[in-house]
């Protein structure tokens, strides 16, 4: 089974193709809202190193966030417009999922400006209970009270975290099917106009 997997949700571009679990090729570079200009040029250039049509792809794994309002859409505009027009099967992960891993136990913080953070205890590419949107002082509790490695914007916190092996975690956490790819919508989990006030 080939898979394609494609991440522009926050501040990277992660692309990768699997046959099964076996990367074949793949880019995790930061990209930060430079995701919409590059992503078909580096897809392109890893179908042709592999020997690849989008015709061979079966299966596409992408986030839905939490991230970047507009980051989030644009690999799931293509994704989606793929799997309706290709009849491929389309499967997600969370934004956090893919910081994680399979990492035992792990806290995943990613900015959300404003003095909040996205935060979430991530156990072996399982999300325990939920994403959340904390202010800053709220995510220290938070992790006093969820003991884990810290991962993404530890600098958030004066910290340092674990550095994450995204091309490894896409292919490794469990994502979830979509069996109604037309009503697929972002994980924003801020409301669109937070974006727009900014």
């Amino acid at each position: 089974m080939i898979s394609l997997c494609m991440d522009s949700a926050y501040k990277n571009l992660v692309l990768g193709l699997y046959e099964d679990d076996r990367l074949l090729a793949g880019i995790a570079n930061e990209a930060f809202k430079q995701q919409s200009e590059t992503i078909f040029v580096e897809l392109n250039q890893l179908l042709a190193q592999t020997h690849l049509d989008y015709a061979d792809i079966d299966r596409v794994i992408i986030t839905d966030g939490p991230g970047s309002y507009t980051g989030i859409r644009i690999a799931m505009t293509i994704a989606k417009v793929l799997c309706t027009q290709m009849h491929k099967e389309l499967y997600c992960i969370s934004t956090m999922q893919l910081y994680a891993g399979m990492e035992p136990s792990a806290n995943v913080i990613l900015d959300a400006r404003s003095h909040r953070a996205y935060i979430a205890h991530v156990e072996n590419g399982i999300i325990h209970p939920e994403t959340q949107v904390l202010s800053l002082d709220e995510v220290k509790t938070f992790i006093d009270q969820h003991p884990g490695t810290l991962m993404g914007d530890a600098y958030l916190l004066d910290q340092e975290g674990k550095p994450s092996d995204f091309l490894a975690n896409f292919i490794q956490v469990p994502a979830r099917k979509i069996e109604n790819i037309h009503a697929l919508v972002p994980q924003y989990l801020k409301s669109s106009n937070a974006y727009k006030n900014k």
